[in-house]
């Protein structure tokens, strides 16, 4: 066999199901994943572009109609993308010491006290849970899943609130929703996932319980504590309808009482209340305020997005 000819074949074999499984392995693919075509990748990325458009469209708008003047708004039919000349005076007229700014100002103490109080509560009784031994742990347990299938209506919670005499009160926006079942759920499969070493070597050492949980369990329970936070967060910052049913002080209500009042209801903003002579178009009031309502949360997302994934894959699939 000439030299030529054995060279050859050695390039033939180099090229076979072999080689090219090799070269899939070293790009990254699977085996069974075929060489991506150029028509998919350039679908998908217009598929991409397409739903990325329509997600941030109504989120451009509003923030573009909030800084339009009385001008753009009647040449361009009440609503406007991109002003050519902003202005910040609905948020100025907004933010000037109204209704607006003591809404939010509710909102955000009721979001901090609940999420600190959601949080610390759903801890404790998933922790508790999720020890063996633990005093009337499997009732609690059992207690707790029960909720998912007997939801308590409307009267017999509004009925609770009123036999405690939580109506008109901050605590009526709190304690009803104090606990979620999945969230307790998902925390508890979390610290059973923890290898049962640490809390031996922890107990050897003589650690505690609330020494277990505070030193060694929290350190490592922070991508679902994030999570399962933004949950209590974003339910408490959107609270509406427990504010609708049980407050009538309106200096109490939160932040998306007074934007259903602004948007939907079309409630108009007092001038001369506010020492203002020039009251901006309503149109750009009403966008100033959802601008407002959704901001908070909007910015706080981005920094816990990355626990997500982590922490309730993780919480839910373990244990």
């Amino acid at each position: 066999m000439s030299q030529q000819t054995f060279a050859s074949r050695l390039r033939t074999a180099g090229s076979g199901p072999r080689a090219t499984a090799r070269g899939r392995a070293s790009s990254g693919r699977p085996p069974w994943m075929e060489r991506p075509h150029w028509y998919g990748q350039g679908a998908k990325a217009a598929a991409l572009v397409v739903l990325t458009v329509i997600v941030l469209y109504p989120f451009v708008l509003a923030i573009g109609t909030s800084l339009a003047g009385r001008e753009e708004l009647n040449a361009n039919g009440g609503y406007v993308l991109l002003p050519k000349h902003p202005t910040l005076e609905a948020y100025r007229v907004i933010l000037s010491g109204g209704v607006v700014t003591q809404a939010a100002v509710v909102s955000i103490f009721i979001t901090l006290i609940g999420t600190a109080l959601s949080l610390a509560c759903t801890v404790l009784i998933a922790y508790g849970t999720s020890r063996p031994g633990t005093v009337l742990g499997k009732p609690i347990l059992l207690l707790v899943l029960g909720t998912f299938l007997f939801a308590p209506g409307i009267i017999p919670t509004y009925l609770a609130v009123q036999q405690f005499q939580l109506l008109d009160t901050y605590a009526s926006l709190i304690l009803p929703v104090l606990l979620n079942a999945f969230n307790i759920v998902v925390v508890r499969s979390f610290f059973q996932s923890i290898p049962e070493e640490l809390y031996d070597a922890a107990r050897i050492d003589g650690a505690g319980e609330v020494t277990v949980l505070f030193r060694i369990v929290l350190p490592l329970s922070k991508a679902v504590l994030a999570v399962v936070g933004l949950f209590y967060a974003v339910g408490y910052w959107n609270s509406f309808f427990n504010a609708v049913l049980y407050l009538n002080d309106a200096g109490k209500f939160p932040i998306q009482v007074i934007l259903r009042s602004y948007v939907l209801n079309g409630q108009s903003i007092n001038a001369q209340a506010m020492g203002v002579h020039a009251i901006p178009p309503a149109t750009s009031l009403q966008m100033a305020v959802l601008i407002i309502a959704i901001v908070p949360i909007f910015c706080v997302y981005p920094f816990l997005q990355k626990f997500f994934v982590k922490g309730v894959l993780t919480g839910a699939i373990k244990g």
